[in-house]
């Protein structure tokens, strides 16, 4: 009896099939087929039905993670905007601009009048020829009136240009800046500059006798020049003359930090603080309304009967974190009667949702406005912090009882699922192969001994004949 080959290559069995010919009269490739599939089913199903169901838990979850990031990403931006702090207000622009530099809000409104802004010293050297060497070794900076004043030794370069002398000066990092300015007759000349204030007047010293002391700062040997003197700057609050050694000046007004730009001799201008009741009225609005949003989704996905996330442990946990966001202290550190999200009216239902009360918002408007305020600033506490902070440990994927987490868990298991899934219909073709060439031997067999059948037969009916 002659031996068949098998072969793993559906085309080539089925060839195979066709060359040896149906003796048995059954579909062989079919046959193989459907046994195999048969033989897998039950698997497979089960692994794209947790495919599937992992895909659902995967979509729910991020659609979540969404929402949470959309919801802290437009809360900081309207904090950053500053439309919920009360800004300072200057009447005159043209005379300082104003920041808050604090938490609290400034109470009623303030004068201003800048008498002189703080200048910085600038000197400029005599004049050399373009490309001229002014020589090499140490100048040494002190800053203040006093020849006592602790030196800072500056390099120059042997040979050195003006150029060169500008660029150590600036490498230096010791408060000066330097450039080489071509004057109107075509010759060069170094400009140092200080920074603003009077204590930081500057002398600038090389060797008596050296090249190098023609940049010296004074001089009476030289025709270097005075452009500015050190100066601080001189204003008025509420007609309290104040100074400062620069022209930002903070805590001149508590909680606020002045940029003086100009000014304004004998003509006060105004500082007021804009009102944010409204503003802050529309934003509790809008977190309530966000925060519905999120906790209707998460409902929808914890659902015990139709849940994406029913049972997820991630899913729970962000459940209570907002279930317990209202009274929640936002503003540990705060003195008046705006510490939690319930002192500005919010408050969770039992059905997990929130509401607000416009009366008690207004309430602690009228009571505690600075705190309120102080509630919608950038910072370590805060609206903003706690939301930011709600959403970024919900969403971390190191924790996996976070859904981050579960995020994290279900694409791995679904990743997992793909493989097992491959697997099985690796399995299923290689056993369909296999019955497939098995089959074929056994049709082979099959036809065969429907041939010896056959040749009896009409052998015994010859017989017959001729008898």
């Amino acid at each position: 009896m002659s031996t068949v080959s098998t072969t793993g290559s559906s085309g080539a069995t089925q060839s195979l099939v066709q060359a040896l010919g149906a003796g048995s009269g059954v579909d062989m490739q079919a046959l193989a087929t459907n046994l195999a599939t048969a033989q897998f089913a039950s698997r497979i199903n089960r692994v794209t039905a947790k495919s599937e169901t992992l895909t659902a838990q995967v979509s729910a979850a991020s659609n979540i993670k969404s929402m949470m990031l959309a919801f802290s990403t437009s809360l900081g931006d309207l904090v950053r905007n500053g439309n919920l702090s009360p800004q300072p207000q200057i009447a005159n622009a043209s005379v300082a601009s104003a920041t808050l530099s604090g938490t609290r809000r400034p109470a009623g409104t303030f004068s201003l009048e800048v008498k002189a802004l703080a200048t910085g010293q600038s000197v400029a050297t005599p004049a050399f020829a373009t490309g001229a060497t002014v020589g090499g070794g140490t100048l040494q900076l002190r800053f203040g009136a006093s020849a006592d004043a602790a030196a800072i030794d500056i390099a120059v370069p042997a040979d050195a240009k003006l150029v060169d002398v500008a660029s150590a000066i600036n490498a230096r990092n010791a408060g000066l800046s330097a450039y080489v300015a071509t004057n109107a007759h075509g010759m060069q000349q170094l400009v140092i500059k200080g920074p603003e204030g009077a204590a930081n007047a500057f002398t600038l010293q090389a060797p008596a006798g050296s090249d190098l002391a023609r940049l010296n700062w004074p001089s009476t040997e030289s025709t270097a020049k005075l452009l500015t003197t050190a100066a601080d700057s001189a204003f008025l609050i509420d007609g309290l003359e104040r100074s400062a050694p620069s022209n930002t000046v903070s805590e001149a007004i508590p909680g606020v930090t002045l940029k003086l730009s100009g000014t304004n001799t004998g003509a006060p201008t105004t500082i007021s603080f804009a009102d944010t009741s409204s503003a802050i009225n529309s934003a509790v609005s809008d977190l309530v309304s966000a925060l519905n949003e999120i906790a209707g989704a998460l409902k929808t996905a914890t659902d015990p009967n139709t849940g994406e996330l029913r049972g997820d442990s991630g899913a729970r946990a962000l459940k209570s974190r907002l279930s317990q966001l209202a009274g929640a202290t936002v503003m540990p550190n705060a003195t008046g009667a705006a510490k939690t999200l319930a002192d500005l009216g919010v408050s969770t239902q039992r059905d997990g949702t929130f509401v607000l009360d416009g009366a008690r918002l207004k309430a602690t408007l009228a009571n505690d406005p600075e705190g309120v305020a102080a509630m919608f600033t950038t910072g370590f506490h805060g609206v903003y912090a706690t939301v930011d902070k709600l959403y970024r440990d919900s969403t971390s994927a190191s924790d996996p009882g976070s859904l981050g987490g579960s995020i994290t868990r279900f694409n791995k298991q679904l990743q997992q699922a793909s493989v097992d899934k491959a697997g099985l219909a690796q399995k299923q073709e290689a056993l369909r192969a296999s019955l497939s060439s098995r089959f074929a031997v056994a049709d082979t067999r099959m036809q065969r001994s429907q041939s010896t059948l056959t040749f009896l037969q009409n052998q015994i009916d010859a017989w017959n004949k001729s008898d």
